[in-house]
């Protein structure tokens, strides 16, 4: 079997965006478009093909990110539409972790709101290229100018339009491509062909020329031949502009922007030939970077194509009612296929390739070969989960994984009848398998078991899919913040453990440790001081994780410590009474007392949160948040509303969309991302 589709003709990609900002609109009129699906779906009426849980067709809104195949002018396009809400951002950065592009998609009216800054934000870490839609231009108070500038503002990006529209909220009509230089109109109706193309409207010629001299100024820093056409006054053809574009794209230095109305079916056509003309390939984004093993740091490269040794990495992993647990992979070099062995470098075992999925949301297709550049699924796979790696058992290598925000809330949860608690921990086991911000641990004190994870709404939905999918039903009780602890001082102390044994030989350790306080944010830290020689260098590793491990459990409430950094600065050793548990003991003895003299104190989690409100209702909305402790950061003028910024502790926050929609009589709407911890007071 081979290609059916050539690597270069290949886009992974993922839709990003606030909630609300139209990603899964977005996604069911491209899948229409391209002849995936004859029918549009809709999320108010919640029959679209990407949302395909229960829960999200009832609440209108992404939870898992969903993955999708189709194609679009003879190129394959691999899509994946993530989640909005902040209590799923672990979605969007499990899928841009595999992506080779995105498209961010804006409001028209809002422009960057705080979710697309933090999915920005992960797409930077990831450095993925990505394009700028400003959707919802039919909708009232649309400004493609001012959502354009809040790109290049906030989020510090070299944003340019490509498309401008024609008209906005109620008189939006269609839009202006700036580079060739025509006008698009769009059928209303549920017609694939429905693009019609015309001159541009006189009234916006001027602009159009303007708009396009701005381009090509910007352009022009990334390519000589379009400076010097530019600066003599030459034509400059469409395919240069577009070629240019595209490279300055793929090196994350350029962000064209693109405008429409999903909604309305205008402007969604254009956008699939953007994403075909300047989002990367496979091939375009280059060898992956890995290390030959978990001990090694020697680095090992793998190029995009099919002669290279297989590799690829597991990205996502759900529980399927029908094949068990599904395993989502990204191929990044060579083939594999079915029937194969495979090696999970992560784990350090072996796996058999039994069937190979190619995804369509909940729909599946079998295949028996799949090569590099492709997006795949793999049933019953025994060992592999999120973030490992898998790679031919002859040619090891071991790719970075995908590091995720830690759980800052807890809720105790219990079975109504006692014959389910085995199913319950078995539902437990299988969600903390597929999702890495959602723990469960049972409390030694009171016996309960406690589900932990980002927020409110991640626990509420984890507890339908308890009740739905496994069909147990329980009880769970408030919320409660998972605080942290820290310490406030610098101390130096030594942790000693000597014990005699019958054979005379006894063991001995001696660790002297300095802890510190980290900068905030920092995490737990450990290291070996250059001028550390009284302890043999073989012991080094069992006392560094050992100190790390002893964090784990803070001095003030035995929450977990963070922040603090251990430098182990000097010991002791005797040659005949040595071993990896004294030394073990003895950091975890010294890092456990210096906690308790380093002036511990509480953290608990603040959030970011933004409220938008009506003008006549601010005062009570800041009044409000003070009270609940919130730090006023600015406020911002929206037309007829105001938004507030504020950072706000967690625990002040249960139940305040109750509070707003009293104060605001219904109006306003709010949102929040984690912050960071901050000293509980």
């Amino acid at each position: 079997m081979s290609r059916s589709v050539e690597i270069r003709d290949i886009r992974n990609v993922g839709i990003m965006a606030h909630i609300d900002a139209g990603k899964t609109t977005t996604t069911e009129r491209m899948l229409f478009y391209s002849g995936f699906v004859h029918k549009m779906g809709n999320v108010d009426e919640g029959n679209t093909v990407t949302d395909y849980m229960q829960q999200e067709r009832e609440r209108g809104i992404t939870i898992v990110s969903a993955a999708i195949t189709f194609f679009w002018d003879n190129h394959q396009i691999n899509l994946i539409d993530t989640p909005g809400h902040v209590d799923f951002t672990a979605e969007v950065q499990r899928s841009l972790r595999v992506l080779d592009g995105a498209v961010a998609v804006f409001c028209g009216v809002a422009g960057v709101q705080p979710q697309s800054e933090t999915v920005w934000r992960q797409a930077d870490m990831y450095k993925v290229p990505r394009i700028a839609y400003v959707n919802k231009m039919d909708r009232v108070g649309a400004d493609f100018d001012k959502a354009v500038q809040s790109i290049v503002d906030k989020l510090k990006a070299k944003a340019v339009p490509i498309q401008i529209p024609i008209g906005a909220s109620d008189s939006f009509e269609g839009i202006i491509d700036v580079i060739e230089k025509k006008a698009y109109y769009f059928d209303d109706e549920e017609s694939k062909s429905g693009v019609i193309t015309s001159e541009i409207p006189q009234e916006y010629r001027n602009e159009v020329e303007m708009r396009y001299s701005s381009l090509l100024e910007t352009l022009a820093d990334f390519d000589d031949e379009i400076m010097v056409k530019y600066l003599n006054g030459e034509y400059i053809s469409v395919e240069t502009i577009q070629k240019t574009i595209r490279a300055a794209t793929i090196q994350n230095s350029f962000i064209p922007v693109l405008c429409g109305s999903s909604f309305k079916n205008k402007g969604v056509q254009p956008l699939l030939d953007a994403v075909v003309h300047y989002l990367p390939s496979p091939l375009d984004r280059g060898e992956t970077q890995g290390f030959i093993s978990q001990a090694s740091q020697e680095i090992e490269y793998r190029k995009p194509n099919e002669d290279e040794p297989f590799s690829g990495l597991v990205f996502k992993v759900i529980t399927d009612p029908f094949v068990g647990q599904l395993s989502f992979l990204r191929v990044y070099s060579g083939k594999v296929n079915v029937g194969e062995r495979v090696h999970n470098s992560t784990v350090g075992k072996n796996e058999r390739i039994g069937k190979l999925l190619r995804i369509a949301a909940n729909k599946r297709e079998e295949v028996t070969q799949v090569f590099a550049g492709d997006i795949i699924a793999v049933p019953a796979m025994k060992f592999s989960r999120t973030g490992d790696t898998l790679c031919a058992v002859e040619h090891p290598i071991l790719y970075e994984k995908i590091d995720f925000a830690e759980p800052v809330i807890n809720q105790s949860i219990e079975v109504k009848t006692s014959s389910d608690q085995d199913k319950l921990v078995e539902a437990l086991t299988k969600l903390s398998e597929e999702d890495p911000t959602f723990r469960f641990f049972n409390d030694a004190e009171s016996g309960q078991t406690i589900i932990s994870g980002v927020g409110e709404l991640h626990l509420e939905i984890i507890v339908d899919r308890i009740k739905r999918e496994f069909n147990v039903q329980t009880k769970v009780g408030r919320p409660q913040v998972s605080y942290r602890e820290s310490i406030s001082s610098e101390v130096i102390q030594e942790g000693i453990f000597e014990r005699q044994s019958a054979n005379g030989k006894g063991q001995y350790a001696k660790v002297v440790l300095q802890l510190s306080p980290n900068e905030r944010g920092t995490g737990n830290t450990a290291e070996i001081s250059s001028e550390m020689s009284q302890i043999p260098k073989q012991y080094f590793d069992v006392i560094i994780q050992s100190c790390l491990e002893s964090l784990s459990v803070g001095p003030v409430a035995g929450y977990p410590m963070t922040d603090v950094h251990v430098n182990v600065i000097g010991g002791d050793f005797i040659e005949e009474s040595a071993n990896e548990i004294a030394y073990k003991i003895a950091a975890s003895i010294a890092t456990r007392d210096g906690c308790r003299k380093a002036h511990p104190m509480m953290l608990e989690p603040v959030f970011s949160v933004e409220v938008v409100s009506p003008e006549e209702h601010i005062g009570d909305v800041i009044a409000d948040l003070s009270s609940r402790r919130g730090r006023i950061e600015g406020i911002q003028q929206h037309q007829s509303t105001q938004a507030v910024e504020a950072i706000v502790p967690l625990a002040q926050m249960f139940g305040y969309v109750t509070t707003l929609r009293s104060i605001t009589q219904g109006r306003g709407s709010y949102s929040m991302k984690f912050y960071g911890y901050d000293i509980k007071v």
